[in-house]
């Protein structure tokens, strides 16, 4: 219940953190976390798209750097075909920067 809890809080940071990130290309409006099974869906509204996009982020792994904390997506699904070939092409196992208030809840 108090991961749940936690999850709920972050995943509303996150999204307005996720919003200026994507601006440029649209908004998302819905994000939720699952840090139990390292899990992230997003629903976006991208620009020039008609209908909502769904993004999963099936698995992911935070990382420490010195100081630094970082995302590493190990595993993605998309509603289009398009863009989940674009996660991965370049998401997979990059590693993103992310503050460390988001680092500490997922």
């Amino acid at each position: 219940m108090l991961t749940a809890a936690k999850d709920a809080m972050t995943s509303q940071a996150a999204k307005a953190y996720a919003n200026k990130f994507i601006s440029r290309y649209g908004v998302v409006t819905a994000l939720k976390i699952d840090s139990r099974n390292n899990r992230i869906e997003l629903v976006c509204q991208l620009t020039g798209e008609i209908d909502p996009i769904g993004v999963t982020i099936e698995k992911y792994r935070i990382e420490d750097e010195g100081a630094k904390k970082f995302l590493r997506v190990m595993e993605s699904s998309a509603t289009r075909a398009w863009l989940q070939a674009v996660l991965r092409d370049h998401l997979h196992g990059r590693q993103l920067e992310v503050p460390g208030w988001a680092a500490s809840a997922l």
